[in-house]
């Protein structure tokens, strides 16, 4: 039989509070995780780590260009409709003493988010915002230094295009600022932001996307079919319980209610399931507005009922700008103009047609999602049956992951003195392999040649 020494009992023990502390790491890191999958496509910007590293290029490659579009910065809400509407429902509940002590604490936290969104203004960018694209900008200029100076030293222009909505426009100003921050001999190649609707806002003006989000009906079975799960409708009463008495909730139950916000008068709020939304949505914004207002929200609304909720607007970002539904690319293919845009300007390099440092585009969700769904970047491979509805179980899809405020994707390109050319590319500053068959130059290379990369990505822009 095996002795035990006070040594060994020691060393056991230390094992065993090794082991214990891996778990509750492992535990907080999930946990981390849950939580910012449930902010959905509102999550705030992941920067990498300050010591990250990329691949080398091959020796005699120099940097040349980059190819970059990013969503805005953080942002707050839109407009003037979910903090309204959660005010009027307040404000009624307030006058038929139907609140619980929480929900007394909720009309102050909701006014003093208006009042920020008042003085910023709706649909701007946050400061967190700001300083978003800021930071990535210096990031950039670490990452290509060479490029950058190169343009100095041959009066190459760097270009800046926006969808011409003011958040992206600013988040266009301040990655200039970033830049110029770095270097402020840069100043003088900075081109002035110009306006491209047609590459950076093509869902507002694709007919066929159009027609598909007013009328197609398998679409909007799918999204009706999700607001009706009962996970759904059990976390909206578990959050309003929360917050107001069984007086409240069974008038919004029945129909009783109907709100109208006093912004654009569009959005109403006259069932449990909008009320417990419209609260979520103020979740899922706060975050990125922590640098104008600190707020911890879980307080109204937990993260369990957070994650369950997200369900719906991560469905309605799947299906009506991702994968959506197998056998339909209508949500995706209009992409195809901002990647053939981004394709010429490469080609131009070996074709000695592209005299420009960079692209810098700055755009929307809108496109950075039906971008990610046509390249078929990390989680956007797959489409969903129509007879199977998503989640998290049978998809890869994850908002927060594939366009947080600020998402982007960057093209790395490079040439030698043969005009040989080669891509790397970076979404979300992580260096990702092409999907499809394209073939890098080396087995596990993140690096692509030019003409493979129009070989096997060319008939995404037919």
């Amino acid at each position: 039989m095996a002795k035990y020494t006070r040594f060994t009992s020691l060393a056991l023990a230390g094992v065993m509070l090794a082991l214990s502390g891996c778990a509750a790491s492992s535990q907080a890191a999930d946990e981390d995780q849950s939580a910012r999958l449930a902010l959905g496509t509102k999550a705030t910007y992941a920067a990498p780590a300050e010591d990250v590293e990329y691949s080398k290029a091959p020796d005699e490659f120099e940097p040349v260009l980059i190819e970059h579009v990013a969503r805005h910065g953080s942002r707050l809400l839109s407009s003037k409709k979910y903090d309204d509407l959660i005010t009027q429902l307040w404000e009624m509940a307030k006058k038929e003493n139907a609140l619980t002590e929480t929900g007394e604490r909720l009309g102050p936290v909701v006014g003093q988010i208006t009042a920020v969104h008042e003085k910023v203004g709706y649909g701007m960018l946050s400061t967190l915002g700001e300083h978003e694209h800021q930071k990535m900008a210096e990031r950039a200029y670490d990452r290509m230094e060479d490029l950058f100076e190169d343009a100095e030293d041959e009066d190459k222009k760097i270009n800046f295009v926006t969808s011409g909505v003011d958040r992206a426009v600013d988040s266009a100003q301040n990655f200039v600022q970033g830049l110029v921050d770095e270097d402020k001999d840069l100043k003088s190649l900075i081109s002035k932001p110009r306006m491209d609707k047609d590459v950076l806002y093509f869902h507002d003006t694709d007919q066929a996307y159009n027609d598909f989000i007013d009328n197609d009906p398998v679409l909007a079975e799918t999204l009706e079919k999700v607001e009706e799960d009962p996970q759904i409708v059990e976390a909206s009463k578990h959050v309003l319980a929360r917050l107001f008495t069984e007086e409240i909730i069974n008038k919004l139950d029945s129909g009783a209610i109907d709100l109208v916000d006093r912004g654009k008068g569009k959005k109403h709020l006259e069932s449990v399931v909008d009320a417990a939304m419209y609260l979520y949505e103020l979740y899922v914004i706060a975050p990125g507005m922590g640098e104008d207002y600190q707020v911890d929200f879980s307080e109204f609304v937990t993260a369990d009922d957070a994650l369950v909720l997200s369900r719906v607007s991560e469905a309605e970002d799947f299906y009506e700008k991702g994968p959506s539904i197998a056998g339909n690319d209508v949500t995706y293919k209009m992409a195809d103009v901002l990647l053939a845009d981004m394709l010429d300007a490469v080609a131009g390099v070996r074709e000695g047609k592209t005299e420009q440092a960079a692209d810098f585009r700055f755009a929307h969700a809108e496109e950075i999602i039906p971008l990610a769904a046509l390249l078929k970047l990390p989680g956007s491979e797959t489409a969903q049956p129509a007879d199977t509805l998503f989640s998290y179980d049978n998809n890869a899809w994850r908002g927060a992951e594939v366009a947080p405020m600020g998402a982007n994707i960057q093209w790395d390109v490079f040439a030698n003195d043969d005009q040989d050319v080669i891509v790397r590319m970076l979404y979300n500053e992580k260096e990702t392999a092409f999907g499809f068959d394209c073939k890098p130059i080396e087995e596990g290379s993140f690096f692509y040649a030019d003409t493979e990369l129009e070989r096997c990505l060319g008939d995404l822009t037919k």
